[in-house]
């Protein structure tokens, strides 16, 4: 179905039962967020929020909120997106079924932008920056922020849209130091488009003019977070999903999306920044206050009767989980394309995508060895941390499976597959003093940090504990074990103070160990963290605390640890420390006034009554 505004597909939401209307007035300080957040948990509706207060627009949120919910927007093109995945991986496919094909051609005629449309809703008036829904999501956000932009920026030596970026960096619209209704903050991390089209600016000494989109078909926000190849624009690939050629004109050298419901203008001047954030992030965590460029606001437009879209982002998984579920079901093997070997990837979204990341490879590399050892997935490995946003991955685990018996989706089953084959002296490797993910706390600094890769591959050489071996019961400094997993033991140790302390504690460990003849050949993994019962609750909590909290070249020890010709391994097990360190961002929470204020829309005679 061709949606030709956003009220389109909220309607049609409606209409299939998949959408409530929250008639009551609700504060977007806190309140809206924390609906959502309870609707979602609960795998509730898309939200449209009627009565915003303190401003003339509505609202809606959670039209993501779902795979099945995103696969029903897009259920007229997704098999036609995917089959053009798949021709462009496989151009010999078209050629010999040409009239199999053909609806593939036509669909691409959608591909081409339209400038100058007669139609141009979002024109209809001009606003404040401040008239648009101030939404605050977390206690100790740094102001309102627009969550679901399309920010839409050109290339100065090759102007124009086919050229243009298409991305979803997170806006800030008040607070710090910005002027009201005159300037507000653009965050962007490593590895984004919009970064390479501000260097050059820069160096010509020039204003990037940015155009923020917000609203419109809903082809446009999965455009602007879809991983694209370089010089494929985003503008093509949103007529495409949304089989409605991407519509836009020129305003005062501004792009505009006249299909939006919103459109911000506004200049990026060289060297201009200001204090940004905090955010209550996608990892769970607040990103912190720091400088990012400051977005000198032109002039604002909104269709009549705009709805101002938002999304809001925690521990995962929330909404932003869906965009990656479609994103994966769309570009399928794309990925094994380009990196030969490679059979399957997975990002964990429980972990927050970028720390950590499971892979399965193929060792083809000596057939004629008797003795199966990593080899060809060690090449792989390099691929996969070369590769766009993978770069940004902290923790890889990666294996390879002859038998295509494994399921990365399978999280505990294979990490007991790796868990069973690793050899802890010979398949680590470090890489350090390099760039993570901007949103990742763990590092030397922002966005600075190291990555570690586990390449385990062979003949099974252990079984795995299923209970706590009674030497780790009584270790002086440290208590409570208890089993995470098969082969991995959560300890709770004191609280984090430094890392001289924490050298002190492992070598505590160490000798305790030693001393006690402890043998621990079933648990090659021992986790240390501040609260045991919590990590070993449930898998979720395991993923998200050790691969959030864990540097890889300081928080990883190993008992017996030993360095050859710069490779470090242990004898086992491989301690990693995932308690809470002092630089580290805190965790988001939820507001409990604001949870028990909310009640009223989900009581009896509410609009929200059922959903909880």
């Amino acid at each position: 179905m061709s949606y030709r505004s956003l009220e389109d597909c909220l309607l049609d939401l409606e209409k299939n039962g998949m959408l409530i209307r929250v008639r009551e007035e609700v504060d977007p300080n806190l309140e809206m967020a924390a609906i959502h957040l309870r609707v979602h948990e609960a795998g509730g509706p898309a939200l449209l929020f009627e009565q915003v207060k303190g401003s003339r627009f509505r609202a809606a949120s959670n039209i993501f909120g779902t795979l099945e919910r995103s696969q029903f927007i897009f259920r007229d093109t997704l098999d036609m997106v995917k089959q053009l995945i798949e021709l462009k991986n496989n151009p010999v496919k078209a050629l010999r079924h040409p009239f199999r094909n053909l609806g593939s051609g036509l669909a691409a005629l959608k591909a081409l932008p339209l400038r100058n449309p007669f139609n141009k809703p979002v024109l209809h008036q001009q606003i404040r920056l401040s008239e648009i829904p101030q939404i605050i999501h977390w206690p100790k956000d740094g102001g309102a922020f627009v969550t679901l932009p399309q920010v839409y920026t050109e290339d100065i030596d090759k102007p124009g849209i086919m050229h243009a970026n298409l991305g979803m960096y997170r806006i800030q619209l008040s607070g710090n130091e910005y002027i009201p209704d005159r300037e507000a903050g653009l965050h962007y991390q490593l590895h984004r488009g919009i970064g390479i089209h501000q260097t050059k600016a820069n160096k010509k000494g020039l204003p990037l003019k940015v155009s923020v989109f917000a609203g419109g078909p809903p082809a446009h926000s999965v455009a602007a977070v879809m991983p694209l190849p370089e010089g494929i624009s985003e503008m093509t690939f949103a007529g495409v999903l949304g089989a409605r050629r991407f519509r836009y004109v020129y305003e005062q050298g501004f792009c505009i999306s006249t299909d939006a419901d919103f459109v911000i203008t506004g200049e990026v001047h060289p060297g201009e920044n200001k204090p940004e954030g905090p955010f209550g992030d996608h990892l769970g965590y607040y990103s912190l206050e720091h400088p990012f460029p400051v977005m000198k606001i032109g002039k604002v437009y909104a269709r009549k009767n705009a709805i101002w879209p938002f999304t809001v982002v925690g521990r995962p998984p929330q909404e932003d989980t869906s965009f990656g579920q479609l994103i994966h079901e769309m570009t399928g093997s794309a990925l094994q394309q380009e990196i030969p070997g490679l059979k399957e990837v997975h990002a964990v979204d429980a972990a927050g995508v970028h720390p950590l990341l499971l892979a399965i490879g193929s060792e083809r590399y000596t057939p004629y060895m008797p003795v199966k050892q990593p080899a060809e997935i060690l090449t792989i490995a390099n691929h996969i941390l070369g590769t766009g946003q993978l770069s940004l991955a902290k923790f890889l685990f990666i294996t390879a499976d002859e038998n295509n018996q494994l399921d990365t989706r399978d999280i505990q089953r294979y990490l007991m597959y790796i868990l069973e084959r690793i050899d802890l002296g010979r398949d680590i490797h470090f890489h350090t003093n390099t760039t993570i993910d901007t949103l990742d706390y763990s590092g030397t600094s922002l966005n600075s940090g190291s990555k570690v890769v586990f390449a385990a591959y062979g003949d099974r050489k252990r079984e795995l504990a299923t209970e706590v071996p009674e030497c780790l019961n009584f270790l002086s400094g440290f208590e409570n074990a208890r089993i995470v997993m098969p082969g991995i033991v959560a300890i709770q140790a004191r609280k984090y103070i430094d890392q001289t302390s924490a050298t002190r504690e492992i070598e505590s460990l160490d000798h305790q160990l030693q001393t006690a003849n402890c043998e621990l050949q079933t648990v090659p993994f021992i986790i240390l963290c501040d609260d045991a019962r919590f990590l070993s609750e449930r898998l979720n909590n395991f993923l998200w605390a050790t691969f959030t909290r864990c540097n890889p070249s300081h928080d990883i020890h190993g008992m017996g640890s030993f360095t050859i010709n710069k490779h470090w391994g242990c004898t086992g097990p491989l301690v990693i420390d995932a308690r809470i360190k002092p630089h580290h961002a805190p965790p988001v929470e939820k507001d409990p006034a604001v949870e028990k204020k909310i009640d009223r829309l989900f009581a009896q005679g509410g609009s929200l009554q059922g959903i909880s």
